[in-house]
């Protein structure tokens, strides 16, 4: 047998594997597919011999191709992640295989959820939390460190388990709340905040805000109404992973987003987040210059 001839047959060895991971990061069979044959590609082109676990090196390799499908899917203006529908594209033609892959704990459901994270957190996620790989090996796939890919990983998660938006939320309603909320902050219209703001109404902010000087926590409408009258005068209205949120940036790098939970009309949570990583992988869209 020709050392190709071997090189093949590992390689078919680990195919259904590969073909599983790229399958849960993409939601799509055909793209899977060519995922892997460029995994195979790459194989064949690099010198085997220095491979000391030909099985995670083959992990690596299909992850990080499966990483460059997913941004190129995202930068394409005329398809936006969020909006693709690979499921119903593949569940047109019946694919015994496929069917298989999403009846193994990946349904519809969940690969709807997984169409809402960012490359970089459903890379993470599904390779850690589906197929047990160690943040130290995925954290070089995203090019950060492994507490950055444990993070992005954990963010993934909770989104996951619950739900991408939460009940009562309209992406257009979501939009007209927060630019009435940016707008009575501005203008310092204390009464207008306390109408927008839930009596509930959680504020929190993440270590890299709270250095800049926030507090982690602060609790009801009247001291949020209070912490924004007058004040979020630089924060830009800005899609934040396909809802209305705002960003304020410095020399036109973003330093903290302001993410909005709105139910029912009203602004329940306001997450602070200035984490460098986070900020780095959310998918920003300003609305206003």
């Amino acid at each position: 047998m020709s050392e190709h001839d071997w090189l093949a047959d590992r390689f078919e060895e680990n195919r259904e594997h590969l073909r599983a991971v790229a399958f849960r990061i993409l939601g799509s069979a055909s793209e899977a597919e060519d995922a892997v044959q460029e995994t195979w590609i790459r194989l064949s082109r690099s010198d085997a011999d220095t491979i000391e676990n030909l099985g995670g090196w083959l992990t690596t390799v299909v992850g990080r191709i499966c990483l460059d499908m997913l941004r190129t899917r995202r930068g394409r203006p005329e398809q936006p992640i969020g909006d693709h529908s690979p499921v119903l594209e593949d569940a047109a033609v019946p694919d015994p295989e496929l069917e298989a892959l999403q009846a193994d704990s990946v349904g519809l459901a969940l690969l709807v959820v997984l169409e809402t994270l960012t490359p970089a957190e459903r890379l993470a996620f599904v390779l850690h939390d589906m197929f047990a790989v160690p943040f130290e090996e995925i954290a070089p796939i995203l090019g950060k460190s492994p507490a950055a890919a444990r993070q992005l990983a954990s963010r993934a998660r909770r989104r996951v388990q619950g739900t991408p938006e939460p009940p009562g939320t309209d992406a257009h309603r979501q939009k007209e709340i927060v630019t009435a909320f940016l707008a009575a902050s501005r203008s310092g219209d204390f009464e207008a905040l306390l109408e927008l703001l839930d009596p509930d109404v959680v504020l929190r902010a993440d270590e890299a805000v709270v250095a800049r000087g926030a507090k982690a926590v602060v609790l009801g409408a009247t001291a949020v109404a209070e912490r924004f009258s007058g004040h979020a005068k630089a924060a830009r209205l800005t899609l934040i992973d396909g809802l209305a949120g705002a960003v304020w940036s410095r020399h036109g790098e973003p330093q903290v987003a302001f993410d909005f939970t709105v139910v029912d009309g009203r602004i329940t949570a306001i997450a602070l987040l200035g984490n460098a990583d986070y900020l780095a992988d959310v998918h920003l869209v300003p609305l206003e210059p």
